[in-house]
């Protein structure tokens, strides 16, 4: 027992002793080599917080899902779900009850211990208005899981969640971060700053986050699926693509995030790796459908025919895209409908809708973001888009945002402060991105994500029904008569799908990217 002690001692004293090398090192605009033991990754803005539940950006997923477990996760290399802080489940005949079975001896990093009620407390926090840290919110992927009537612990490694109707994407909403398990005594100590003081049961435990400079987390010794590759793990902040990019280059980080696409072939020598994965992945434009020109559907149908996207995927991404066809995502191929086709390349067209609509030169307000998850070089894009719209008659003033500003100002709807906004999901299911931003229900001022207020009875409809529905065959038809309907009625302008990308130094092995979009870290190692 002794010494057993005195290694874990040791490895701690070693682990805090390289992370506080490597973060004292950062105060140093660019850095030669990059510590020992320590992976250095360029993100591509200040996460928000570090609250799953209250996260919604890939950026900070990337960094709780290293901290964090959920009951169930991801299988390496698909959407597939496995066990994780439950070692089963069962789920009842009429799809309404499933009942977790928990591994035994984990503990959160802070000590206290992982069990059901642990699991309840977690999502009644996200669920039930009255908990008692309910206000340690906000909660906006709280719809993932709107279909839980309750969560019992009949004991500390049983829970068990009765839902009000089957939800077809329940299993793999809890392998997302708005369903991993936060500690309470956590959360009961810091309330609302649990986002800045985050203690999950991952494979690496949170350390320090200096505003605007880093976030570091270290080794958890004691990870109940073993221990990490590394000793710690720095993200570092850097919104600036072209920056980011000579940070890599000059040797200031080991991986780097979404790397830009002309950046790309500065890469590709033998002392890098780039690495690249199809995911579910859409870069489109929220378009205001409540007012302003963009409440008539053909000046929303003649932006979309006046937007040059092969022209973007093409020059702009330089092929790192393909051209998205409407709201789901290619990467779901049982989903979409094959003959719902991207809007043509058609200014002639779009002139006339426009003129047909009367307004033959609409005055629009275009919310740009500088950088942020998944959001394709979008100073650039929205640049380009601009133009575009300019040549057929569209008067376009941009307005540009740091990413978290960006977010605080479309989040909430775009109805009296612009027309249209970059906007970028990464799902993983094809419920998720219509549910929570096309419905009627997912307006701002209910809690969802539908900031441009476009609104279809019949959309809501096949939607309700599609996640119910536990037929995969019946939920494809359904995701493919929403798709045609969406499409014609055009309230986002359909730009892209991307292909995610990172690059890391030769020394870095075992970093793979993920379809769910999230950067898993626990095997990477640098010699």
């Amino acid at each position: 027992m002794l010494s057993a002690r005195l290694t874990r001692r040791a490895l701690l004293s070693a682990s805090a002793a390289t992370l506080a090398a490597a973060t004292l090192g950062l105060r140093a605009p660019l850095l030669a080599q990059t510590p020992a033991g320590v992976l250095i990754i360029g993100q591509v803005a200040e996460p928000k917080t570090l609250d799953p539940q209250a996260a919604t950006a890939a950026n900070d997923f990337r960094i709780s899902v290293n901290v964090f477990d959920g009951l169930v996760r991801f299988k390496d290399g698909t959407l597939e779900v496995e066990p994780a802080l439950a070692s089963s489940w069962d789920i009842s005949a009429d799809g309404l009850a499933y009942t977790f079975h928990l591994r035994e001896g984990v503990k959160f990093h802070d000590g206290s211990d992982f069990n059901a009620e642990a699991v309840k407390f977690t999502f009644e926090r996200m669920l039930k208005e009255d908990h008692p840290y309910a206000k340690t919110g906000p909660f906006p992927l709280a719809f993932f899981f709107s279909s839980v009537k309750s969560v019992e612990a009949p004991d500390a490694k049983t829970a068990v969640f009765t839902l009000s109707e089957p939800f077809a994407p329940f299993l793999a909403n809890l392998a997302t971060p708005t369903g991993y398990i936060v500690s309470p005594a956590a959360v009961a100590q810091h309330g609302a700053d649990f986002g800045r003081n985050p203690a999950g049961t991952g494979p690496f435990r949170f350390k320090e986050w200096r505003a605007n400079e880093m976030v570091a987390i270290e080794k958890n010794a004691e990870y109940w699926d073993g221990p990490a590759a590394s000793e710690a793990i720095v993200f570092r902040p850097i919104t600036d693509a072209n920056t980011r990019t000579a940070e890599m280059l000059a040797g200031g980080l080991d991986i780097m995030v979404e790397v830009p696409p002309v950046s790309l072939s500065q890469f590709r020598t033998d002392a890098y790796h780039i690495v690249e994965a199809a995911g579910a992945h859409l870069w489109f434009l929220i378009l205001n459908c409540k007012d302003g020109a963009f409440a008539d559907k053909r000046v929303r149908q003649a932006a979309n025919y006046a937007v040059n996207k092969e022209a973007l995927v093409n020059n702009v991404l330089e092929g790192t895209a393909t051209v998205a066809a409407g709201p789901t995502p290619a990467a779901f191929n049982w989903a979409v409908n094959p003959d719902v086709a991207p809007y043509a390349y058609d200014p002639e067209k779009a002139k006339a809708l426009l003129a047909e609509a009367g307004q033959p030169n609409p005055k629009i307000t275009f919310f740009v973001t500088e950088g942020g998850s998944g959001m394709l070089d979008p100073v650039a894009m929205g640049t380009a888009i601009q133009a575009d719209l300019a040549a057929v008659g569209f008067e376009v003033t941009i307005q540009t945002y740091e990413w978290n500003t960006f977010l605080d100002q479309v989040n909430p709807g775009l109805s009296g402060k612009a027309d249209m906004a970059e906007m970028a999901w990464m799902t993983n299911d094809p419920d998720t991105l219509p549910f929570l931003a096309l419905r009627s229900e997912a307006f701002p001022d209910k809690g969802g994500f539908n900031s441009g207020y476009y609104s279809n009875p019949e959309v809501d409809d096949l939607l309700n029904k599609a996640r119910v529905s536990t037929d995969q065959a019946e939920r494809a038809d359904l995701y493919k008569k929403m798709q045609a309907i969406v499409h014609d009625d055009a309230p986002w302008l359909f730009v892209a799908n991307w292909k995610q990308n990172a690059v890391s130094t030769a020394a870095v092995s075992g970093l793979v990217l993920q379809p769910s979009f999230l950067l898993t870290l626990k095997s990477v190692s640098k010699a």
